[in-house]
């Protein structure tokens, strides 16, 4: 279950830098022990950045995913993705498929686009210094 947030915390972290964003993901993540992507009937969505790479979008809070479920997302629903799971299939699952992930898009501004294994060396440091 992730955290309760308010409308004031949203406006404002949504409206951060996308950097700035990118280490708010990896603290909230790494507290959490989950993120979030979007889901609709044909599975996890996926979009192409300026390069045509596939990206998978992921956020810290189901609010920031659902903030994207417009336009041609619009049948799409926030799904948690436990962070154990994400470390050991996803990762590993987007690396064999030449996947990038996209970190924190908003409806204003891209995320950062990230090769899976930077993100997850970024979560492994953050969470070896929770420990």
């Amino acid at each position: 279950m992730s955290y309760k947030m308010n409308p004031a915390q949203f406006t404002q972290v949504i409206s951060l830098p996308a950097q700035e964003r990118y280490a708010h993901f990896i603290s909230k993540v790494a507290d959490w022990q989950e993120l979030w992507t979007l889901k609709g009937p044909d599975g996890f969505v996926m979009f192409g950045d300026d390069s045509n790479q596939e990206c998978i979008p992921v956020w810290p809070h189901p609010d920031y995913a659902a903030s994207l479920a417009k336009d041609s997302w619009s049948n799409c629903t926030p799904e948690s993705l436990h962070l154990n799971i994400f470390m050991s299939r996803w990762i590993p699952g987007m690396v064999k498929d030449k996947r990038m992930a996209v970190v924190f898009p908003t409806p204003n501004e891209k995320g950062i686009v990230v090769d899976p294994q930077r993100l997850g060396q970024d979560l492994s440091t953050e969470l070896e210094q929770c420990e």
